[in-house]
């Protein structure tokens, strides 16, 4: 597999010449939140510097810069470590660190070796409530922990051991960003230090799904549609919202007539899925099926809109009508992004599109947790590779993080009521909310003026596209059927799309 790393070369002998568009693309020269934040570490890099002579390439610093947020997150979740999770009913929310992961140690019988799926756990709970391959990750982390000492000692294991496998992933997803757009390795930086993704990362378990699903955008950018739709298939197998991603991809290869490596992904995540699920389906089908059952009857819950209708009502919705009307407007999305995909001047990147179908359903979910910015991070910074919108974003997801749990902090306090009282949790859900669609809009708006999207204006055209990069459309409606040179005046130097000008002696600064 191609790398996005830089090959050394000697430290006497010029860099060998590149041919047009090959140029990685600097972030520190057409990105000024970058530039001026690099003059934390000395500003950026001059034209005269050699690079490609040392072992620090842009996917090592990457991962490492990724390692190390992931640890700084775990240093938030101290307090909790040490007692907050074990002591006291809202000292958990008051120092923002919960996380399922500890209470579901016991609560789903781990600690009592119980079989996930298979085994009837006591309680309200009857079954493990999440996917198959969710299911198969934390049984593999409770094999790992220890079963003596107290059940605390164990649950503190549990986390620990947990964090690690997690940790993992979120390398994972760090690389798998840095290499799929292969002149612009340095956008995995936006993974890396997204501070929503450090304080999220050890909620829940979504951190498996997120990167099987990096993981195939890496493949599919590099034409292997049989790979992506394997791994995308395993993603499903781990979380539901990955399987959105065959949404947009139908229609992008409708457009470019790329039926048979379309059919191949399908095929390959179909197969892929069935592996998994197949034989905890034949053997253990309530078990299985307790996963679609509990996403189907749970109520309206935090973070979304539907939860401020149904605390500011006398009559609100019910579990069925918000199951109806959310399928709906995710339905009503689809064929929105749909539309635009055959109507855009140019066809849309893959990436942005399955940025707005994911944050689409989302968004229309009748649950939006603080972990879910997870699924979004990988996908915005391939969809809108720019520091400025990216961290807006974070910003609203940064405040609702400490919203829910201050509101948390609020209901459990009794009479103290420390916290965030509900007028002000539905703010901090509307901040969430608006954070989100703003970064939407920004990514149809480049899709509308293809000549503002900042992958394009560095003269590419889809490099998380695959056999969809650079290719030629043969079916389009409307307005695209009869495209101007332009969607719009833009006082910016043009491109041809997928054929970059020769960059300028300048242009190899960082």
């Amino acid at each position: 597999m191609p790398s996005a790393e830089m090959t050394p070369a000697s430290a006497h002998e010029p860099e060998p010449a590149r041919p047009a568009g090959a140029e990685p693309v600097r972030p520190t020269r057409e990105d000024e939140v970058a530039a001026a934040g690099s003059e934390l570490i000395g500003g950026p890099i001059g034209r005269l510097a050699l690079l490609g002579t040392t072992w620090w390439t842009p996917v090592r610093v990457v991962a490492l810069v990724a390692i190390g947020m992931f640890a700084l997150g775990l240093v938030q979740k101290a307090p909790c470590y040490h007692s907050a999770w074990f002591f006291g009913a809202s000292s958990q929310y008051t120092h923002a660190c919960y996380s399922d992961i500890p209470h579901l140690y016991q609560g789903r019988g781990f600690a009592d070796g119980l079989v996930p799926y298979f085994d009837k756990l006591p309680g309200d709970m009857d079954y493990l409530e999440y996917p198959v391959l969710t299911g198969v990750f934390m049984e593999v982390a409770a094999w790992l922990t220890p079963g003596s000492g107290t059940i605390q000692h164990q649950e503190q294991w549990y986390w620990f051991v947990n964090a690690g496998m997690l940790m993992a992933c979120a390398a994972a997803i760090a690389v798998c960003v840095a290499r799929t757009h292969r002149r612009r390795p340095w956008d995995g930086l936006l993974v890396a230090l997204a501070p929503a993704f450090a304080l999220t990362a050890t909620i829940n378990w979504d951190l498996l799904a997120v990167a099987l699903t990096a993981a195939a955008m890496l493949m599919w950018s590099r034409g292997r549609a049989v790979a992506f739709g394997v791994l995308l298939g395993l993603a499903t197998a781990a979380k539901l919202y990955p399987v959105f991603l065959l949404g947009p991809l139908l229609v992008l290869c409708w457009r470019a007539g790329k039926w048979r490596e379309f059919f191949q992904a399908v095929g390959g995540a179909v197969v892929a899925w069935l592996v998994v699920n197949l034989p905890v389906m034949l053997f253990a089908f309530q078990g299985w099926s307790k996963f679609y059952t509990f996403s189907h009857d749970r109520g309206v819950d935090f973070g979304s809109f539907w939860l401020i209708w149904a605390q500011n009502s006398s009559n609100p919705p019910t579990t069925d009508f918000v199951n109806t009307s959310a399928t709906v407007l995710v339905v009503l999305c689809f064929l929105g992004i749909a539309a635009l995909t055959l109507t855009a001047p140019r066809r849309p990147r893959f990436a942005q599109l399955a940025f707005l179908m994911v944050a689409a359903f989302i968004l229309t979910n009748k649950v939006y947790s603080p972990q879910y910015v997870l699924w979004l991070v990988p996908l915005a910074v391939l969809a809108r590779p720019k520091w400025r919108d990216f961290l807006i974003w974070q910003a609203c997801e940064v405040a609702y993080f400490l919203g829910i749990w201050m509101y948390l902090a609020y209901t459990t306090s009794g009479d103290a009521h420390k916290g965030l009282p509900t007028q002000g949790y539905h703010w901090a859900i509307a901040l969430h909310l608006l954070g989100t669609l703003y970064l939407c809009a920004i990514v149809v708006r480049d899709i509308l003026m293809p000549e503002r999207d900042a992958v394009r204006r560095s003269g590419d055209d889809d490099p998380s596209g695959g056999v969809l990069d650079g290719a030629e459309d043969v079916f389009v409606l409307g307005a695209a059927a009869h495209p101007p040179r332009h969607a719009a005046h833009f006082d910016a130097p043009q491109v041809d799309w997928g054929r970059p000008e020769p960059p300028s002696h300048e242009d190899r600064s960082l």
